[in-house]
């Protein structure tokens, strides 16, 4: 019943995902490429969620926030890459309507939720910069779960809304996604019907997803630049925009892509350069926030060589 709903004005059943390339020897490069990115991004993010719940000096706001985000990475990655590295060495390279949907919702939930998060971590940077004494008190735990719920808010809800207004069109054939898997203005170029309503859904969308989190964060860091410029030790200074560059790193490499893919009409698109696009922010962004953001921090590295028991010196 439901995905008869779902399909209502839809003859096709299946999709049919294109990929990289036909050739069987780049697919097996490519093969052995991408797992060695999705295995390590699960290594490494595993590594950090672990590192930050068994080690007490890792139990503040701003490592809850990293552990959420790794969650996100590693959820976003595990979305589109297994099946990916399927379809590099199966001749078979389709995926069920229904299967579509759920891809295509759950990756734009958790991209949209990290969006927002990253927003949430430029506000706790400025709490621990601007307002050190009080960083505790305003940064409790109920109001820092209450932000990741308005992360996931935004999530669950707009995703939904990209979802249904993307799968509601008729897709008559053909089923052919010039992709690896199924994103919204790839799956848009199959739609029966005039796409241009979604143009601007998408773009009205990716203004208050991409645009408002990303003008709240430029907002946040001129205040914090500001207040770092006040502090007379440049040990200090030094120590301060080192916690702020990795944050502004990874925030360009998410939310650059992004935006070029979701707010621009699709008739401007090439899938060569989208699949580049999506590519960066999906597994490249979600391998390297792991090195960026955590592995190379002092706390990070000293609760990971406390657990190897090369930490002695330290307690």
């Amino acid at each position: 019943m439901q995905d008869s709903l779902w399909r209502n004005h839809s003859s096709v059943t299946e999709f049919i995902l294109l990929g990289f390339s036909r050739d069987t020897k780049i697919n097996a490069i490519l093969f052995g490429v991408f797992l060695f990115l999705y295995l390590i991004t699960l290594l490494g993010n595993g590594l950090i969620i672990t590192l930050i719940r068994m080690d007490f000096r890792l139990h503040t706001p701003m490592y809850f926030f990293l552990s959420v985000l790794s969650i996100l990475d590693m959820g976003y990655v595990t979305t589109t890459v297994p099946q990916m590295l399927v379809h590099l060495v199966c001749e078979k390279k389709t995926i069920s309507y229904m299967g579509c949907v759920a891809q295509m919702y759950i990756f734009l939930m958790l991209g949209i939720t990290e969006s927002w998060l990253f927003a949430i971590m430029a506000y706790d940077r400025y709490v621990a910069i601007c307002h050190p004494l009080r960083y505790k008190v305003i940064m409790s735990p109920s109001l820092c779960g209450s932000l990741v719920a308005f992360c996931g808010f935004w999530g669950i809800s707009c995703a939904l809304i990209y979802t249904v207004s993307a799968m509601i069109l008729p897709y008559c054939g053909p089923n052919e996604i010039n992709h690896f898997f199924c994103e919204v203005p790839a799956v848009l170029k199959l739609a029966c019907a005039d796409t241009s309503l979604n143009d601007q859904v998408d773009f009205i969308l990716g203004f208050i997803l991409l645009l408002v989190p990303l003008s709240l964060i430029i907002i946040v860091y001129i205040n914090i630049f500001a207040a770092i410029l006040k502090i007379r030790s440049t040990q200090g200074r030094l120590k301060a925009f080192s916690t702020c560059a990795s944050h502004i790193t990874v925030v360009t490499m998410f939310s650059i892509p992004c935006m070029v893919m979701y707010m621009r009409p699709g008739s401007e698109s090439s899938p060569e350069e989208d699949k580049k696009l999506a590519l960066f922010y999906n597994v490249i962004s979600a391998f390297l926030n792991p090195i960026i953001y955590s592995l190379r921090n002092k706390d990070v590295k000293r609760a990971f060589l406390k657990v190897l028991g090369h930490d002695k010196g330290s307690e």
